[in-house]
């Protein structure tokens, strides 16, 4: 089985809880206005992987507390994240999942892959980007409509007083630039282009 990836960091700080290995999938329906990944919207972009090697990558990923998904859409391809969310928590890696969609809408569509991710994910952050209720002051949240869920007790609500949310830069073999994380991005591309 495959899933199709938008892009992969082995090791990040800033994409949830501890040092994180991220996969952000590709394609999303929901198109959030002002979301600044719209890159990863285009369900014909990106690259499949196979779910075993990336599998093999992240537990060769030494020092990582677990795996974040988001996208992006990662519940538009449930069948094959659940089944790596699955795998990754059988060797006690923690679950982060990032999602456009409200918990409530997930629950409705009784679908038994979406069901399955949300057993195997830790910690759900929920709900659209909201351009209008933009709100940086809550860890890995943009807008203030968005949602922790607590699925398991691997995390608890103590943890959003550890973390801010911050900008990882890297400078990539082509040239390029790439910036995750949360933060102001338009201010943060003025002074990248102006330096």
């Amino acid at each position: 089985m495959k899933i199709k990836v938008y892009k992969i960091l082995n090791k990040t700080n800033v994409e949830g809880p501890g040092c994180r290995f991220c996969i952000w999938t590709q394609g999303c329906s929901r198109r959030c206005k002002g979301c600044w990944q719209s890159g990863t919207w285009d369900f014909n972009g990106g690259e499949f992987v196979d779910v075993e090697k990336l599998y093999t990558e992240i537990t060769n990923t030494k020092g990582i507390e677990g795996v974040t998904f988001l996208g992006g859409e990662p519940f538009e391809q449930p069948e094959a994240v659940s089944l790596l969310a699955g795998m990754v928590k059988k060797v006690s890696l923690s679950v982060v999942t990032f999602t456009g969609y409200y918990l409530e809408e997930l629950i409705n569509l009784n679908n038994k892959h979406v069901n399955r991710l949300l057993e195997n994910t830790d910690l759900l952050i929920d709900g659209p980007f909201v351009e209008e209720l933009y709100d940086l002051s809550r860890p890995w949240t943009g807008s203030a409509n968005q949602r922790y869920h607590f699925l398991t007790n691997r995390y608890n609500s103590d943890i959003l007083a550890e973390y801010k949310n911050k900008l990882e830069i890297r400078l990539q073999k082509n040239g390029c630039v790439f910036v995750n994380g949360m933060g102001n991005f338009k201010k943060t591309v003025n002074t990248l282009c102006t330096m």
